[in-house]
């Protein structure tokens, strides 16, 4: 048995356990790793630690200690509070707010992961505080960054254009940002009308005051309090005013903003040194927020990054890839791809996925009668949309920053078996939509 079906196996049987009993998958990803590493693909020790993503575990690092201070010191409620004067009480609207600003920020060249680095904390905090389903929230971000993803000017759009002019094919690209887009938004409808969005219709918030809820019963829009929401006791901005430490906390975010998207720098990096420069300033106050860095998802990113890396190097992908696009039938071949996509992009880097996979479904284009834009578009489509999964970058942060309301054993088993849909119905649903109505 070849390498690669070695590395299949072991993927599948990690992923069965981690499912089954309650072990960190992290954890289960490290063992396969080593033992695959070592024993299928000859591997020395150091070899297979050096797949892990430092970025990533700098990233999720450095953004949860920063929003554990933010949260210590009420500037998160404080932002959540100016966002609700904002929307004018409107609750159903706060998640689509979120979704539009991350669409945004990545369709104007935000990479993915720093623009739900930098919103899905915001966005998690208001679903705690106005009890919004955080599954819903958490995605909403994670599919707003994809649906603006792909426009000519974004970090997926460049590259997937590139790939396709280096390869020769047609160029498409408001084709490619366009399918994105719409097939992201239809996804957050979904969630936000499953998802508890009808109830969120009903709820206003008096903007003036934020630990009150107006709860419209067609009877006249009556007021009530929020003591059934989950609003906590005046405090803040409303008692207090904008204190001190709130101000260099909102100017370490805009900071955190401009650095990591205008001059293109680690968001790792840049969340960490706010975080520090802000705890040198508070010492006692902020002494304990190191503790509430999410530890666990840390080892869940980390050890399935590795295993991610193992599986590259086996070949793995390429190895089913190619097969793919040696069947006969060519819109078969294209399905196939578009679950490799799928399922190696749900355990490792979307970025690094799409200038391999692109070139592989050249042939299949070239003889299959396939739109070479429609058939790419589903191809970025299925390998982006699975980022809400917990061992992505955008998944694991949602799941970093969960909110206080939901336990994380809970929130983690619902972002897993919403990813799983995802990654099981999102390659046949896009195939469908995008690759056989093009098909010759």
């Amino acid at each position: 048995m070849g390498p690669e079906w070695v590395a299949i196996i072991a993927l599948v049987a990690l992923f069965v356990i981690g499912t089954v009993l309650p072990i960190n998958m992290g954890a289960l990803a490290y063992v396969a790793a080593w033992l695959v590493g070592m024993y299928s693909l000859d591997l020395s020790e150091k070899e297979i630690l050096a797949g892990v993503s430092g970025d990533l575990i700098l990233t999720l690092i450095g953004v949860t200690y920063l929003f554990a201070i933010a949260k210590n010191n009420g500037t998160v409620d404080l932002i959540v509070s100016s966002a609700v004067r904002a929307v004018g009480g409107r609750v159903a609207l706060i998640p689509w707010v979120m979704f539009a600003v991350t669409a945004l920020l990545t369709a104007i060249g935000a990479a993915s992961p720093a623009a739900c680095a930098i919103i899905g904390p915001i966005a998690l905090g208001f679903a705690g505080r106005y009890k919004i389903n955080p599954l819903m929230m958490g995605m909403f971000v994670v599919h707003g960054a994809q649906g603006g993803g792909f426009s000519p000017i974004s970090i997926y759009g460049t590259i997937t254009n590139s790939v396709m002019e280096q390869n020769k094919l047609p160029s498409s690209p408001l084709t490619i940002f366009l399918s994105s887009l719409v097939v992201n938004l239809v996804m957050a409808t979904i969630l936000f009308f499953v998802l508890g969005g009808r109830r969120l219709m009903a709820q206003r918030v008096d903007p003036n005051d934020p630990d009150t809820v107006a709860e419209d019963l067609h009877k006249g829009g009556a007021t009530v309090p929020a003591r059934g929401l989950g609003a906590a006791p005046r405090t803040g901005t409303q008692a207090l005013g904008v204190r001190r430490d709130q101000v260099l906390t909102l100017i370490a975010f805009v900071g955190v903003a401009l650095v990591a998207l205008v001059f293109d720098k680690n968001i790792g990096f840049v969340s960490i040194t706010a975080a520090v420069i802000l705890a040198m300033l508070a010492p006692k106050e902020h002494k304990d927020a190191v503790r509430q860095i999410a530890w666990p998802t840390v080892l869940l990113v980390a050890g399935v990054s590795t295993y991610a890396a193992i599986l590259t190097e086996a070949g793995s992908p390429e190895f089913v890839g190619n097969w793919a696009a040696g069947l006969g039938a060519a819109v078969i071949g294209a399905l196939i791809l578009c679950y490799v996509g799928g399922v190696v992009s749900a355990f490792a880097s979307s970025t690094a996925l799409l200038p391999v996979i692109i070139p592989i479904a050249v042939p299949l284009i070239a003889n299959g009668g396939i739109s070479a834009g429609f058939f790419v578009a589903a191809l970025a489509i299925a390998s982006t949309i699975v980022d809400v999964s917990p061992f992505s970058t955008n998944g694991a942060l949602m799941l970093a920053n969960k909110p206080d309301t939901i336990s994380e054993p809970v929130y983690y088993k619902q972002i897993l078996i919403y990813s799983t849909i995802v990654v099981v119905v999102g390659p046949l649903l896009v195939w469908a939509a995008l690759v056989l109505p093009g098909w010759r």
